[in-house]
């Protein structure tokens, strides 16, 4: 039974008088990406996008919800590629930092995490999130403190709170202190188990349904906290399990130089020799990039999370994205952990990512239509769900997001992408996730912004990085 029925609504819902952006074309290439209308229609039944066209919906006898899109934009529900939702619980911390002194001082905190916390920050943080336009999202946890208990489950119960679809990265690391990484020895684990959790992870979680809302992917940390051996394992435990891989990679130099004089190549060239490129790899900011390099990932079909606000505030660069998307790459967009991007929201990174793709690479680098791709049919490419997710077409699940651009801070702007990609982040009307409705009027659906904030404060207080409330 779903959702839907379980909870006596209508199956079918109808979305009429709205502008509507399919994003059911190609990869952007500056001329468009899909078929739009000033006026149009979005019907869901069933759990999927039955129809969506020009003017009225086609009439039809039976119960349906009739929601009245006049002054908002319809598009797909953004997809964010890389997230860390424990970090809710460390927002505002090592502000000034960069990268790896910004690890160095939050690792011995998040070493103190447990399965409490996790359930905690993932639904406030999802929540969040959600307001801001997600339907899906990534999490990558890598951090399991040998007394923090079922940390990966704390997130999965976060995720059902709220309703979201959940990637959830299994990551890892075996490179503590004491073996040349950053992160205390009590935060990683040794190579078996490892391996062991990620596969008792996959066999727990993992459903590959057409319509699933939890998927498992794997996902040691970094190169410089995990080992060659946990890279290369990993690759092959996914491979054998069929489910993708995911990583951080090419995010700052100094990890340039680290690989550089640890194993004698650029990020990119090591990922390739532990067998980390591919059609079922998407890779976490790769700011820092050759031309050849670039070349190597649109050649391979690797995947791309580009998370700007996170790299602007750690000072990391940006991520050449035009060159990517020339390269045929799959580029999706990222919130990254709320430690290193306290907005945490994917809306803003649609305005982010145009605005520092045209900084650094001219004028006609991005257009609002690129973004707005980047933040749907990009990111479910990166999640090897392009068939599923990302663009409103008969067949695909009905994800949504209803965008209201009737009030003052989009008034006078014809375009409606425009309106949402260089405008203030505009109020959600509604959004559904194959078609139970996740936010309603700027409000969460299934829980209370208000308990999810006091919740939080508890769990910041227990781990001593915030006010308790």
């Amino acid at each position: 039974m779903s959702d839907v029925e379980q909870r006596g609504l209508p199956r079918r819902t109808v979305i009429e008088g709205a502008a509507v952006v399919t994003v059911d074309g190609a990869a952007p290439d500056g001329s468009g990406i899909g078929n739009e209308y000033t006026e149009g229609h979005v019907v869901l039944e069933d759990g999927l996008v039955r129809s969506v066209g020009p003017g009225p919906a086609p009439p039809r006898n039976g119960p349906e919800r009739r929601v009245d899109g006049t002054g908002c934009l319809a598009t797909p529900g953004l997809v964010n590629t890389h997230h860390h939702l424990y970090q809710w619980a460390t927002r505002g911390c090592a502000v000034d930092s960069t990268l790896f002194d910004w690890l160095t001082e939050l690792y011995p905190v998040w070493a103190g995490i447990d399965e409490d916390l996790t359930r905690s920050a993932a639904a406030a943080g999802l929540g969040w999130t959600a307001l801001s336009g997600c339907t899906t999202v990534a999490d990558h946890h890598y951090v399991f403190p040998r007394t923090g208990g079922d940390v990966l489950g704390g997130v999965v119960s976060g995720a059902e709170r709220i309703g979201v679809r959940l990637h959830a990265v299994r990551g890892s690391m075996d490179r503590g202190r004491s073996a040349g990484g950053l992160p205390p020895d009590s935060a990683v684990e040794d190579i078996d188990s490892a391996l062991e959790g990620t596969a008792a992870a996959v066999e727990r979680f993992h459903d590959p349904g057409f319509d699933s809302r939890l998927r498992v992917a794997v996902g040691p940390c970094s190169p410089f906290s995990v080992s060659a051996e946990l890279m290369s394992r990993s690759a092959e435990l996914a491979r054998e399990h069929g489910v993708r891989l995911h990583t951080h990679l090419a995010e700052t130099t100094d990890e340039l130089d680290r690989c550089a004089a640890e194993f004698g190549c650029d990020p990119v060239e090591y990922a390739e020799r532990v067998g980390w490129l591919g059609e079922d790899v998407w890779l976490a900011h790769g700011v820092h990039l050759s031309d050849g390099a670039i070349r190597r990932l649109g050649e391979t079909g690797t995947g791309v999370a580009h998370c700007p606000s996170s790299n602007g505030r750690l000072g990391a660069g940006t991520a050449p994205v035009r060159p990517l998307l020339d390269a045929r790459a799959p580029v999706g967009l990222g919130i990254d952990g709320v430690a290193s991007n306290e907005s945490g929201r994917l809306g803003d990174e649609l305005r982010q990512a145009l605005l520092l793709g045209r900084a650094e690479h001219g004028p006609d680098a991005l257009s609002v239509r690129d973004a707005l791709w980047m933040g749907t049919r990009g990111g479910a490419r990166c999640l090897g769900r392009e068939a599923e997710l990302g663009s409103l077409e008969p067949g695909k699940l009905a994800d949504v997001a209803l965008w209201d651009l009737s009030g003052l801070g989009h008034a006078g702007i014809g375009d409606p992408v425009a309106a949402l990609a260089l405008g203030p982040l505009p109020p959600l009307r509604r959004s559904w996730r194959g078609g139970e409705a996740l936010v309603e009027d700027s409000r969460l659906v299934r829980e209370s912004e208000r308990d999810l904030t006091a919740e939080l404060r508890r769990a910041c207080a227990r781990l001593g990085t915030g006010r308790g409330g």
